[in-house]
């Protein structure tokens, strides 16, 4: 079982690694390849996975909803932990709702479940994502521009694949390859720019960023048991709820925290120290697992 688990974890964090040891080297500037992987890959990878014969969104409601709920909860417990400590909601909120699933939680599902793990692990992504760039940019700003998410190309890649899906129309093989090939380049750039931009941040709020990164998965495992307890979901979608649950705060909780003047050097403390603990926790949850 260790050696599996080592087996499924090591390329994960060998390519994160690299993008750390080459951010440290060579500074490099990724903001055009990471605008690319989210408006071209990105949105090829989640089109792929929703027109192929295998994804029939209904059966994956159910899981939907319990991302949904998982997310929710999260929330809640951050906020009554921010209000009992003295902290701002605010900060802690966003890292505890939404974690790394796209960085971390694609390429682990697909490693650790196999490429039939892709299609459900696509719709927890897409669930964050949604619920991160509406309601997480309302609770930072409550004048933020809501309207701007459908603009999104993931969310416009979703909407085209659930009508091509829903549609019944079959994408021509040749064509199909050729777009599962270009999504196919977003999962090792996600771990490369991870590696490179944990290499570009600082820790500051040591003891806010320890806190934040233990509780996160904590509280995560906690819901995602307790989410299964009431679901009678496949083992498949039981495995990635409980992976799902232990992933560490997405790096985009950062980049809304600067954006919008929420103590940032605290929000990256938290990042930072939360996708180095993975390493702890994701073992864990895996094992739980497998």
């Amino acid at each position: 079982m260790l050696l599996r688990i080592v087996s499924i974890l090591f390329p994960l964090f060998a390519i994160t690694a690299l993008g750390f040891w080459v951010g440290r080297r060579r500074r490099p500037d990724l903001s055009q390849a990471n605008q690319l992987n989210m408006d071209v890959f990105v949105p090829a990878l989640v089109f792929g996975a929703m027109v192929s014969k295998d994804f029939r969104i209904a059966e994956y409601l159910p899981l939907a909803g319990a991302t949904a709920v998982m997310i929710a909860g999260a929330g809640g417990v951050g906020w009554l932990v921010a209000k009992a400590l003295g902290m701002q909601p605010k900060t802690l909120v966003p890292p505890m709702m939404f974690n790394n699933c796209g960085n971390l939680g694609l390429p682990l599902a697909v490693l650790a479940f196999g490429d039939a793990a892709l299609a459900p692990a696509v719709v927890m992504f897409l669930v964050s994502n949604l619920l991160h760039f509406s309601f997480g940019a309302w609770l930072l700003d409550h004048h933020a521009r809501l309207r701007t998410v459908w603009r999104s190309p993931v969310i416009l890649a979703t909407l085209g694949g659930l009508g091509v899906g829903l549609a019944g129309v079959e994408v021509w093989p040749p064509l199909l390859m050729a777009v599962k090939m270009v999504g196919d380049i977003s999962i090792p750039l996600m771990l490369f720019a991870l590696g490179v931009r944990l290499a570009d941040s600082q820790i500051k709020a040591v003891g806010f960023g320890v806190f934040g990164a233990a509780l996160r998965p904590l509280v995560g495992l906690a819901l995602s048991w307790a989410v299964l307890q009431v679901l009678d979901l496949p083992a498949r979608e039981q495995a990635l709820v409980l992976v799902f649950g232990a992933l560490p705060p997405a790096v985009l909780n950062y980049m809304f925290a600067e954006r919008y003047q929420q103590e940032p050097d605290k929000v990256a403390s938290m990042v930072l120290i939360g996708n180095l603990a993975a390493v702890v926790f994701l073992p864990i949850a895996l094992a739980l697992a497998l």
